[in-house]
């Protein structure tokens, strides 16, 4: 019997795959991720099952011998190390698709919020007030949306975007003309993109060719007070770039799902019991700077975490485990 170790697991998750993997498989589960300080509760595993918070380098992985398949709950996987992995024979497997639709609503209730401040709104009437002075937002009808990244997510977005009867421009490498002239939008280069769009939107995957692939080189291109939003990685827009352009008024307001050290600030509340580095501080004070301005909503990364894509986020996990045991692996990360 295979030995899985699931992490980064709820009280809900544990019990929606314990229902179906239990006496299958030998099972542990850890609500914490997996990474250097707990890699040894891993070291018997067969299967493990992380979500984005893990840290699978060349390191931690050396120390997993008996490690055959990463079943993580993600569709990104730049949480491992596939050069490793696959000089191991390690298979990855991944949930390519659980909330295209759930993302793009998420996305646009960012929009919303924005642009009609409603979380403006909502913080004065908590205090009883209910003033409207500042409180004018603008209507989303007619303006154009830039989409970076037209695949499952983006074309979702796109689809509600035209219900509201925005203009879309689509920037991607891989372009699909059919989809392009039925959903009525037009694709562009970046530059095109970044300089003609009232709001700007991330849906494009995270990786080498797109780190930082907006930044303090092409920031100034942007149509000054646009919006922009990111429920995509963090690592997509340099730091440095988003602080600039919330600073210099090039962002009117930004929708943030995530933001660059996410994983360090999670674990904030620890910062006084253990010793902490550089980069952990840089990270919790960038994200206060952030919080601080009025124009900027933060949701921790909440953009899949729908009922509904969470139940197929855990299926496809649980499809991926038996297959996997039973010789035909599933949607494998090449």
């Amino acid at each position: 019997m295979l030995r899985v170790n699931i992490y980064e697991v709820t009280s809900s998750d544990k019990k929606f795959l314990s229902r179906a993997l239990k006496g299958k498989f030998q099972l542990s589960f850890f609500p914490e991720p997996l990474n250097e300080r707990n890699i040894a509760t891993a070291k018997t595993a067969d299967i493990v099952s992380v979500f984005i918070y893990s840290v699978l380098d060349k390191s931690n992985l050396t120390r997993l011998p008996k490690l055959k398949c990463i079943a993580t709950r993600s569709t990104g996987f730049n949480h491992i190390d596939l050069k490793f992995t696959s000089e191991r024979g390690i298979t990855v497997c991944n949930v390519p698709y659980y909330g295209e639709n759930t993302v793009a609503e998420h996305t646009f209730g960012l929009i919303l919020a924005l642009s009609r401040n409603i979380h403006k709104a909502y913080v004065r009437t908590t205090r009883n007030n209910f003033s409207t002075d500042g409180l004018e937002g603008w209507d989303i009808r007619g303006k154009t949306l830039g989409v970076v990244g037209a695949g499952g997510i983006g074309s979702h977005v796109i689809k509600i975007a035209k219900g509201f009867g925005m203009n879309v421009l689509a920037y991607d490498v891989h372009k699909n003309h059919f989809l392009e002239e039925v959903l009525g939008f037009r694709y562009a280069a970046l530059d095109e993109l970044l300089a003609n769009s009232d709001i700007i939107s991330l849906h494009c995957p995270y990786n080498t060719a797109t780190h930082h692939l907006i930044n303090m080189k092409n920031i100034n291109l942007v149509k000054r007070s646009a919006l922009f939003i990111n429920t995509a990685r963090a690592g997509i827009i340099e730091s440095a770039a988003l602080h600039y352009a919330l600073e210099t008024g090039i962002f009117g307001g930004a929708g943030l799902d995530v933001f660059e050290g996410e994983d360090l600030v999670k674990e904030e509340n620890q910062m006084l019991t253990r010793n902490v580095s550089v980069e952990h501080l840089k990270a919790v004070l960038e994200k206060n700077i952030l919080m601080n301005k009025e124009n900027v909503i933060i949701t921790p990364h909440i953009a899949f975490d729908s009922v509904e894509a969470v139940e197929r986020i855990l299926q496809t996990t649980i499809d991926n485990i038996v297959a996997y045991s039973t010789g035909s692996p599933a949607n494998i990360v090449k």
